[in-house]
């Protein structure tokens, strides 16, 4: 299976990032001086940039590098516009399964959920086996139940990950999507913020095509429990489970909140909130 090229203006920005952090190393020594003067001095002034570095005081940076042409056209940069094509597709599909988890995204993330899904999918890219240099995907990778499992578990949010905030066995039903704990006592079963009156369970299957840049997501019924609710048993189900070709994702959500006057907030911007992939089929 061939991957197809997606071009757009967010792709071409990856591409020329990935040819950027290519060169930076390399071009380092020959486009940065030490600035040792008796005014201190910031900003740009006729092609050299003054800036502060921690630990190294002042700097100037003086415009240099690799033309755009030559990279587009040298073949002693084939492999730099090989990584870059590469990069750029990684790039989108994290993009797109990131969008597959729908309003859950927002709800439970941390500030460098981008780059460490980049790097997991990155290995899965390296399991395509069909693929030329420069073509190798993540959907081909994702054909072998290693890919797979790299992305099983995968917290969207690693400042509060599952298997710390859950202390319970549960089982998942990937028939039917249905996540479902027997006997569940929240202040037993759960780690959880002090201030935390209500806990609120969601699950989401989503059938996710990277080839073709598309993906269809069913979301449950969030099940809202109070702190001193006992349940037997508790279980959360989308609506059904979306079919049709590409990988299938089932994604769980844990989110805390506190009620004052009648009113339920999310507990510190939901930074202990729980995004977690439970299975990828």
């Amino acid at each position: 299976m061939q991957c197809s090229a997606r071009m757009c203006n967010v792709g071409k920005r990856v591409f020329w990032g990935a040819i950027h952090l290519s060169f930076i190393n390399i071009l380092k020594p020959f486009t940065m001086a030490k600035f040792d003067g008796i005014f201190e001095i910031q900003g740009t002034l006729k092609g050299m940039t003054f800036y502060k570095s921690k630990g190294n005081g002042s700097l100037i940076r003086t415009k240099g590098g690799v033309s755009k042409k030559r990279i587009m056209n040298d073949p002693a940069f084939e492999r730099t516009r090989e990584n870059g094509a590469e990069f750029k597709s990684v790039a989108q599909d994290g993009q797109l399964i990131r969008k597959s988890t729908g309003a859950y995204y927002r709800l439970a993330k941390d500030s460098q959920v981008v780059g460490r899904m980049m790097k997991i999918l990155s290995e899965i890219k390296k399991l395509d086996e069909t693929s030329v240099r420069g073509e190798r995907c993540v959907q081909n990778g994702m054909e072998h139940a290693e890919g797979k499992n790299l992305l099983k578990g995968f917290e969207f949010n690693r400042n509060s990950v599952l298997a710390y905030v859950l202390r319970s066995n549960y089982q998942l039903d990937t028939t039917t999507g249905t996540f479902a704990m027997a006997d569940f006592v929240p202040k037993e079963h759960l780690y959880y913020p002090e201030e935390t009156t209500h806990v609120q369970f969601s699950i989401a299957a989503s059938r996710v095509h990277l080839e073709n840049g598309t993906f269809d997501t069913v979301s449950s019924t969030p099940q809202l429990i109070t702190m001193t609710q006992n349940i037997s048993p508790l279980s959360v189900a989308p609506a059904s489970i979306p079919g049709g070709d590409g990988f299938l994702l089932f994604y769980l959500l844990i989110e805390f909140k506190q009620e004052i006057n009648g009113t339920k907030y999310p507990l510190k911007n939901n930074a202990y909130n729980v995004l977690h992939v439970l299975e990828v089929m």
